[in-house]
């Protein structure tokens, strides 16, 4: 076994690795660049090396200083975790040279899987259901524009070195591709040295589902079940399971045993996955087609480990080191239900758009997840699990994956491990940047999510106009107002008691009108009784004034337990701001005596701010579409931006005249900054 291993990359995933080597009794050094200096992974391993500036084109991506920090410590062995070098053939290669082992698949299978062409053709080959494409070279526009017609929209154009969701477009028309083609070439170019890009058939209604593999470098090949993916927005993963509520004893046993025959046709060894296009329209589950393979561990790993029991990084760990796999595939289990949130840095009130910043609050519900090598262990505290590798005062950078934290969660069923994952992320605290909790949570409660009738276009079929926050029930509103007041009346307790007011000592308000969004509420606080608009309403809270979250128990009675609920608290000019199940409510919060008089008070108009082509998040603008004097109409490409390596295309919302350009191809932008106004 080796003695001291380097983790190639930073964030949660080296922290990951860090804690099952750390159990395992290898020393472990990390590799950081400038922004890293100070980050959770850095002090977490026994060693550190500095590789550089925070680009990582200029430092975790080159091969060289990696492999320097190896000599440099005497490190036997590599963990590429995940991005980065995870996939490239020429880092493995590089190892070898130096005879430092890589903890992954050999240089072949790399080489035959991480090209999306390349692998397409085998799969071919081998017998392996594909989608309809063109996986040769395509030369430009126009060669794109007539594979797409040939094959028939919609079409899925895509880096052939891409991953993680980046260098990728969906054409329904001719002028999708003719827009989107370059975009492609250009978002493979740079997040991957490699502008090829290929065409494929779009499967509707599709399901994404995807196989582990283990293997190790004595023939022995496992599939250690299914993860269902299917929601997904811009084709980056959000949410994760396993097992998937689609699929069937049958379904996996014949989706597993072709994964591992296309496995073993390269020659495969240590972990890597192989993902699965499925027509959710065919419930026989035949109608399966290979995507693509990555020769790597994969982002969501631990719902894996959490229904099998299996350490995936111990495993790979000790397969690089030349030992046998311990189990068979008979042996592989599905014990319970395990899902998987991907807390992002990016605001879903604003269209998603990447909030990078400081943390100036970070609390997760349990503490970060550490590997005690026991199979609850995997499952973190009472089914909840953290990973993450962020932490209070540190900042989210612009230059790398916004991934803030994975909560994952295992019940028994699948509603034990989603309503789980409710209450960890009502108790997941973050302030001073975007974060997409409420959204998560939505999810989590979404009828359409709990039926299991999952589809890669859940989000933006079921989120057209945009995320809003989760919809309340009538009886949480009500149960929201019963609490504003009571934390009014505890705040004003509070108040009363300063000393010399003109007014002497008085008695807080009791009663009080409760504004939600468009509603006003009466409530009354009496000695044995809380009434709402004259109902009685059963509430069980503790709160001293000034804290930021409650744990309030909602209904119920001496022999039914109500709804245990935790809330986050803020206040406002004029009530609190109260986020709970998914969603932020604004409650005005007046005594009853005065509430009608807030009927006079003037109201405040926005600014028109349609003149204005805003920044809509920190980025670097690649691309002015237009110039000054020209008319545009809506819908038309005004400017691209490009944040956390994704191009994002700014259009016309009316038709007008670009009156002023403020900023030029290149310039660096903050959030809000004005790149062109209109007349």
């Amino acid at each position: 076994m080796f003695k001291k291993i380097l983790i190639a990359n930073r964030g949660e995933i080296a922290c990951r690795v860090i804690k099952t080597a750390r159990r395992m009794g290898i020393a472990t050094v990390a590799v950081y660049s400038d922004v890293d200096a100070r980050a959770p992974f850095v002090r977490m391993a026994d060693e550190a090396v500095h590789i550089g500036p925070a680009p990582a084109a200029e430092s975790y991506l080159i091969a060289d200083k990696i492999i320097a920090a190896c000599k440099q410590t005497g490190a036997e062995a590599v963990h590429p975790g995940y991005g980065f070098l995870s996939e490239r053939t020429s880092f493995a290669e590089a190892l070898a040279k130096e005879n430092i082992a890589f903890i992954g698949p050999p240089v072949n299978a790399i080489a035959a899987m991480g090209d999306k062409i390349e692998s397409k053709k085998l799969a071919r080959e081998a017998g392996v259901n594909v989608v309809p494409g063109f996986v040769g070279e395509i030369e430009d526009t126009e060669h794109a524009v007539r594979i797409s017609n040939e094959i028939g929209y919609p079409v899925m154009m895509k880096a052939s070195a891409g991953g993680g969701g980046k260098g990728m477009r969906l054409a329904y028309t001719e002028t999708d591709v003719r827009e989107g083609f370059e975009s492609v070439k250009r978002e493979g170019l740079n997040s991957f040295g490699d502008d090829r890009v290929f065409i494929e058939k779009f499967i509707l209604n599709p399901r994404h589902i995807e196989i582990q593999i283990l293997g190790d470098q004595h023939g022995n090949i496992l599939y250690l079940n299914e993860r269902e993916c299917s929601i997904q927005r811009r084709h980056q993963k959000v949410v994760e399971e396993a097992p998937s509520p689609f699929v069937t004893p049958k379904m996996r046993k014949a989706m597993g045993e072709q994964c591992v025959a296309l496995a073993r046709a390269v020659g495969y060894y240590s972990a890597g996955t192989v993902e699965l296009i499925v027509s959710g329209a065919d419930p026989s589950g035949e109608s399966f087609y290979f995507l693509e393979m990555n020769t790597r561990l994969q982002v969501e790993h631990p719902v894996t480990e959490a229904i099998t029991g299996i350490d995936l990084v111990e495993q790979m760990i000790r397969v690089a080191a030349g030992e046998k796999l311990s189990i068979t595939q008979d042996e592989v289990k599905i014990d319970g239900w395990a899902i998987e949130n991907r807390v992002y840095a990016e605001d879903p009130y604003r269209g998603f758009l990447p909030s990078t910043g400081r943390l100036v609050r970070y609390q997760p519900p349990v503490e970060p997840w550490a590997d005690d090598g026991t199979e609850n262990g995997r499952r973190g505290v009472a089914g909840i699990r953290v990973d993450d590798g962020v932490f209070e005062g540190g900042e989210v950078s612009m230059f790398y994956d916004p991934m803030i934290a994975k909560l994952v969660t295992w019940g028994a069923t699948r509603d034990e491990a989603a309503d789980l994952q409710v209450q960890a992320l009502d108790a997941f605290r973050i302030e001073g940047l975007g974060h997409n909790v409420d959204f998560l949570s939505a999810i989590m409660q979404h009828p359409r999510f709990r039926s299991g009738e999952l589809t890669t276009g859940f989000i933006a079929e079921e989120y057209p106009e945009g995320f809003h926050g989760a919809a309340a029930s009538g009886e949480l509103l009500r149960g929201l107002a019963a609490i504003g007041g009571v934390i009014a009346t505890a705040d004003a307790d509070r108040a009363r008691r300063i000393d010399q007011q003109l007014d002497g000592t008085m008695l807080p308000p009791g009663d009080w009108v409760v504004r939600i969004g468009d509603t006003d509420y009466a409530v009354s606080l009496e000695e044995e009784a809380i009434t709402v608009d004259g109902e009685p309403v059963a509430l069980s809270m503790e709160y001293t004034p000034g804290d930021a979250m409650v744990d309030v128990e909602l209904g119920g009675d001496e022999e039914v337990a109500g709804e245990a609920l935790t809330l986050q608290l803020a206040r406002t000019r004029a009530g609190y701001a109260i986020t709970t199940r998914g969603a932020t409510h604004q409650l005005r919060v007046l005594p009853a005596r005065i509430a009608h008089l807030a009927e006079h008070m003037i109201e405040k108009i926005p600014p028109d701010l349609s003149k204005l082509l805003i920044c809509p998040m920190p980025g670097l603008l690649v691309k002015l579409h237009v110039g000054e004097g020209e008319e545009v109409q809506p819908g038309q490409p005004l400017a691209t931006v490009e944040a956390m390596k994704m191009e994002n295309i700014l259009r016309a919302e009316k038709q007008a005249t670009v009156a002023k350009i403020n900023a030029a191809e290149g310039d660096s932008l903050a959030v809000d900054a004005v790149i062109l106004e209109l007349e």
